[in-house]
């Protein structure tokens, strides 16, 4: 097995979809889906990538926003 102890997985937090939730990807795999940053948090945890900063690190992608951006979650209105 060739093991490259110094090349990260690629995390990617895709845009919000029309719910605010965000499928969060590693290299070609799919971790889940997640409606808060504590969920990235516990999708990596599973994952056993708990040791990356899903908010300051450079390995993880942000697309659509960044780790502050759930736009579902925060921009309910009532009718």
């Amino acid at each position: 097995m060739a093991a490259h102890p110094t090349q990260h997985p690629h995390v990617v937090v895709h845009a919000p979809a029309l719910d605010g939730s965000r499928r969060v990807t590693v290299d070609d795999e799919s971790l889940g889906v997640a409606s808060h940053l504590d969920d990235v948090v516990e999708l990596l945890r599973l994952a056993d990538l708990d040791r990356i900063e899903v908010e300051n690190d450079d390995i993880v992608e942000w697309q659509g926003g960044g780790p502050d951006d759930w736009p579902g979650l925060s921009e309910h209105h009532e009718p």
